[in-house]
């Protein structure tokens, strides 16, 4: 069952990463990369995490690509060789952005280590 669930979810992230980035005519979407896909057990849904590589208006980018939905699902089912077509929900993946913020928190942090008067070694 692992192998069949892992399977579905391949198939979904690359078949909707090529339907995005081919099919849709929607211009205000732009460049979007399909970064991981979560499937429910009974394959009712699948969660799309996606990243727009314009990072400006991303919300709005998003309820944009949401409105596809339809038009996603119906193209998906015409190339998956499966009985049942999960329901597609496009989420914001933030995890670049998180990345991001902690490695300029820990650069910030090492400016002010490195910024502390060093001890001066001690004479035995």
């Amino acid at each position: 069952m692992a192998d069949r669930h892992n399977r579905i979810k391949a198939l979904i992230a690359r078949n909707v990463s090529e339907i995005v980035m081919f099919e849709l005519k929607n211009k205000s979407i732009g460049m979007v990369s399909v970064n991981d896909v979560e499937v429910y057990d009974d394959f009712s849904q699948a969660n799309v995490y996606v990243t727009f590589m314009d990072t400006h208006n991303q919300k709005r980018r998003l309820e944009e690509l949401e409105r596809t939905e339809g038009y996603v699902r119906s193209s998906l089912a015409k190339k998956m060789d499966t009985y049942k077509v999960p329901r597609i929900k496009f989420k914001l993946d933030e995890s670049y952005f998180k990345a991001k913020s902690l490695e300029e928190a820990l650069e910030r942090e090492e400016k002010q280590l490195e910024s502390l008067p060093k001890e001066e070694e001690q004479d035995n």
